[in-house]
């Protein structure tokens, strides 16, 4: 018997099959090999198409199936993982009205600014433990009041993986850790935040129903297996926005515990028991995928748009071609500093960290005669690393202690330089699994459909590929830090 997890990222839709029995996985797709694209009709502005990320799900659905060579009756439970803060809006027919509003958008920033003012810092974060900010929420009202039209003819509106539910199941449901992310969640009377809603002049109705994170969410559709080629009725029965998953995936459930990730956005993740509120909402707070009223888990992120995403951009204008791995090698014949070579990595859209500033990527103390290819390979993923850092000490000023950070060995935790990096500069060991947000999922959507009885029956395979610990030589990389953030500072100043 199996699993089946999908990811729907910005990047690309993965999906991986658990063996039940082992907990291993046994096969992964991910469609499109390159990245997808982000529509981007002004600056500041990220969209897709919700039906192109139908179109790769079923087409990574069927890769997985075929490279495992099983049959559709042998997968068990379905489960989805999904890019958070997206608005996906659709009509009665469950026809999508607009392009997705993606999470890197920096349209609603104004929008969400202005109600937190009005509305009152105390109360936002008291009861939504953050700014309006530039999350769903925000990025309803900018529709609302831009796109009156459109808004007129909204039944519902989703999260990204909402979307991919309805498209497999005919349901649209929505979690409450689905509802906190989009910041519509009132931590203080556990319930829809109203208060924000009627601020905005929304219509609650437009909410999705609620479902359990863990829970039978609904099964696939004739029309859905027919396009996919998995069996009809197959349950769903687990989803996650993309970092509570990933902390999932890590077995990252307890106070105390981080997670971190690092593809086309970079995340710290950590765990906690308490109401943690940073006053600028420059980190912010969730309800976690584990979190029960006699139990309350709630996640602290920190999210940084541009990490993998500068990391690619710098591979395709100066990499002519050449695989991550080899950049790697290249970068790591440069010693650490970089012959004083930083790069501010912001270049993906308004910072929460920032104060959701949008200062933009630039690279700083270039010389002709010293620098070369290499050098802008190490010092991007050093500016990487930095950016990390910088955002983990406001999460350690709530009080979110980071000793140990779990992350799966995949995107730039491939990377030895940005692992060490970041190790060296923040004093934290870093422990790499095998694992990733579509397996992270499928193990989920064991815990909902009751094969797993435990929390932990659900890591069973999980296993750590390689620990990196802070070297006692960190002086290079220390001073380089300081004088990155002298930098970022002045970037600052000037917006």
């Amino acid at each position: 018997m199996y699993l089946l997890g999908l990811d729907i990222g910005s990047s690309s839709i993965k999906a991986s099959i658990i063996d039940i029995n082992t907990g291993t996985c046994c096969s992964s797709a991910q469609v499109p090999e390159t990245e997808m694209g982000i529509i981007a009709i002004r600056a500041g502005w990220a969209e897709q198409d919700p039906e192109q990320w139908w179109q790769f799900t079923k087409s990574a659905i069927n890769q997985v199936m075929q490279n495992a060579n099983i049959k559709a009756s042998e997968i068990k439970a379905i489960g989805i993982s999904y890019q958070m803060h997206g608005l996906v809006c659709v009509d009665k027919e469950h026809n999508v009205l607009r392009n997705a509003i993606i999470w890197c958008d920096s349209r609603a920033v104004e929008t969400g600014s202005k109600a937190f003012q009005q509305i009152g810092t105390q109360k936002c974060l008291t009861h939504l433990l953050n700014s309006p900010g530039n999350f769903t929420a925000s990025k309803l009202k900018w529709v609302k009041d831009n796109e009156p039209d459109i808004y007129s003819r909204i039944h519902k509106i989703m999260l990204p993986g909402d979307f991919i539910a309805m498209k497999l199941t005919g349901i649209i449901r929505t979690t409450i850790s689905g509802l906190s992310e989009g910041v519509m969640w009132d931590f203080k009377e556990q319930n829809t935040a109203g208060f924000l809603l009627n601020h905005y002049g929304i219509n609650p109705d437009v909410l999705p129903k609620l479902t359990d994170t863990f829970s039978h969410q609904g099964s696939i559709t004739a029309d859905a297996a027919k396009a996919t080629g998995l069996a009809p009725d197959t349950p769903v029965c687990y989803r996650a926005g993309d970092q509570p998953n990933n902390a999932f995936s890590l077995n990252v459930l307890f106070p105390g515990e981080v997670a971190a990730t690092a593809g086309t956005s970079g995340v710290i993740y950590g765990v906690t028991d308490n109401v943690a509120v940073d006053p600028g909402s420059r980190v912010n707070t969730f309800v976690h995928v584990n979190s029960q009223p006699e139990a309350i888990r709630n996640g602290v992120l920190l999210c940084i748009n541009g990490t993998g995403i500068l990391n690619s951009w710098v591979r395709k204008i100066a990499g002519d071609g050449l695989s991550y791995q080899t950049i790697n090698e290249k970068a790591s014949q440069i010693e650490a500093g970089s012959d004083g070579l930083l790069v501010l990595p912001f270049g993906n859209g308004a910072e929460r960290m920032l104060g959701n500033q949008d200062i933009n990527c630039s690279m700083h103390n270039l010389n002709f005669n010293i620098h070369g290819k290499a050098h802008l390979f190490r010092a991007t993923q050093e500016g990487i690393a930095f950016a990390f850092w910088y955002g983990m000490q406001i999460m350690q000023n709530m009080g979110v202690g980071i000793q140990v950070i779990r992350a799966g060995k995949t995107n730039m935790f491939q990377s030895r330089i940005f692992a060490e990096t970041l190790a060296n500069i923040s004093g934290a060991t870093i422990e790499l699994f095998n694992t990733d947000g579509a397996q992270g999922a499928a193990r989920g959507a064991g815990i909902g459909t009751g094969i797993y009885r435990h929390m932990e029956s659900a890591f069973k395979g999980l296993q750590s590929v390689e620990t990196i610990r802070p070297s006692n030589d960190v002086d290079l990389i220390k001073k380089s830090y300081i004088d990155w953030e002298l930098l970022l500072t002045k970037n600052l100043h000037k917006s």
